[in-house]
């Protein structure tokens, strides 16, 4: 498979290189939100649409910047403009889903420091995708960041109704599966050729 396919970019940054996963990027809310998987995939589907308005105006930011030879203002740029696209889902989640909004408490704000956000920005300008291929690979981690919360708060869910033992409740448990998964994971990483 062709590296600068669409689908090759979009299955590289969903399963091969999953940015939870195998990056290790936007590890607090996959730890903090992946109790229900309701919630999980809400989380999920509000990091899809941030990483896709955010990978879109980085294109943009990135080609404007190189035509003004300030590529130093690349970082400050792209973080406001993650401020921004996470500011626009915050008040539309509070608008029109107040029990959502609850559940994701804390962890949605703190999409604006998710690093896996912000990776994904400086990652598709050092790769220097063009601008589908900067979709296919914000669309692609997005899929991959909501798979590896749903697929954890699936096991989390699970794993309530297990008899546990007492030394492993809680976070040692969260942290055991989460490595599982990791490895399980890292399994696709024949799939990159």
């Amino acid at each position: 498979m062709d590296p600068d396919s669409l689908g090759y970019i979009f299955i590289n940054a969903c399963l091969i290189n999953n940015f939870v996963l195998s990056m290790f990027l936007g590890i607090c809310p996959f730890l903090g939100v992946s109790a229900k998987i309701e919630t999980a995939t809400r989380m999920g589907l509000a990091v899809i649409f941030v990483m896709l308005v955010s990978s879109m105006c980085a294109y943009g930011i990135n080609a404007l910047l190189i035509k003004l030879n300030v590529e130093f203002l690349r970082l400050i740029c792209y973080i406001a403009v993650i401020a921004s696209a996470v500011q626009l889902v915050e008040m539309f989640i509070k608008r029109f889903s107040p029990a959502l909004f609850r559940a994701l408490g804390i962890f949605l704000p703190l999409i604006t420091t998710n690093c896996a956000i912000l990776g994904l920005a400086l990652f598709q300008t050092q790769k220097q995708y063009n601008f589908l291929q900067c979709l296919a690979y914000a669309l692609g981690a997005g899929v991959g960041f909501t798979i590896a919360l749903t697929i954890m708060a699936g096991l989390r869910e699970q794993l309530d109704l297990a008899d546990v033992p007492d030394a492993v409740k809680g976070a040692a448990l969260t942290l055991i599966v989460a490595g599982i998964l990791s490895l399980a994971f890292m399994g696709f990483a024949g799939l990159g050729g």
